[in-house]
């Protein structure tokens, strides 16, 4: 049990420990908002190179706090970056998020929706996370769409072990004030307790249905894929890169051996140069 509260409490700090949402963003990028389907969505928009780039983050996810590094460091005379506050989290509200078992599939949607709304026809995903699920989905459902799909920090299904962390994870009585203060900058506590509280549950429901996120989904995949993963994630257990690898055409797998669950975050000059080099290499 100890060993399961370390690992969450590490993947509190991972989340947290970069985030200034005043000090961190980018005083020439200005974030806009639109509404797709009744859900305010928030975004940035940044370049206006030939490849479009769309990063996805995970639970709780917001801009500046998951893709500062990304913003600020592809070159923006190649890619066009668009990164957004995951419906229903940061400034992506209201309304507030609601998890059903199909929360997933509801956000690779709304992305879909969202990119058709900017007039964006062809892209390519990064997604950590939660969004590396959601992009995951959305690339199986829009082959036609995604030229090329990044992810890292993601399983396609769930594990007990998963959810006993995640179930002292959510007891915010756990939390220090320096864990909650960057949440709390966009969120009650209130709302934040009942986020976790309805994560856990959902994801909990996902796995007495049998743990399946979206690994029936790997095999429409269309697009190439790379693989990352920090050998030392706490977040993420082992199995999944490798059954990823697996059972993804046309993928492959670069590892961080000492990278834990923010490789983008603590390695991001040497993931960059891995998504951009993937990006432009022509199949």
């Amino acid at each position: 049990m100890m060993v399961l509260w370390k690992n969450a409490i590490s993947r509190l700090l991972r989340l947290n420990r970069y985030y200034n949402p005043v000090a961190k963003c980018s005083s020439m990028v200005q974030e806009q908002k639109i509404v797709i389907g009744g859900q305010t969505i928030n975004y940035v928009k940044v370049g206006h190179g030939s490849k479009t780039i769309f990063c996805l983050s995970g639970v709780m996810g917001s801009i500046w706090r998951d893709f500062k590094p990304q913003i600020d460091g592809f070159d923006r005379n190649k890619f066009t970056v668009v990164v957004w506050d995951p419906p229903g989290y940061g400034r992506s509200r209201p309304p507030l998020k609601k998890f059903t078992p199909k929360f997933y599939e509801n956000d690779a949607e709304c992305a879909h929706q969202f990119m058709k709304e900017l007039g964006i026809s062809k892209y390519s995903l990064v997604g950590w996370s939660d969004g590396g699920v959601t992009s995951i989905i959305h690339a199986a459902n829009y082959p036609e769409k995604v030229e090329k799909l990044i992810v890292w920090g993601s399983g396609t299904f769930i594990i007990p072990e998963e959810i006993e962390s995640i179930e002292l994870m959510r007891d915010l009585k756990r939390w220090s004030h320096k864990m909650k203060e960057p949440l709390l900058q966009f969120y009650t506590e209130e709302e934040l307790q009942l986020m976790l509280n309805e994560w856990r549950d959902t994801l909990a429901e996902i796995l007495q249905n049998g743990g399946n996120i979206c690994k029936d989904r790997l095999g429409d995949l269309k697009c190439p894929t790379l693989i990352l993963h920090g050998d030392k994630d706490p977040a993420l257990d082992p199995i999944h890169p490798g059954f990823m690898i697996e059972n993804i055409k046309n993928a492959k797998l670069h590892r961080f051996p000492e990278g834990k669950h923010t490789i983008h975050l603590k390695y991001s000059e040497e993931f960059n140069k891995l998504v951009t080099d993937f990006i432009l290499e022509k199949e």
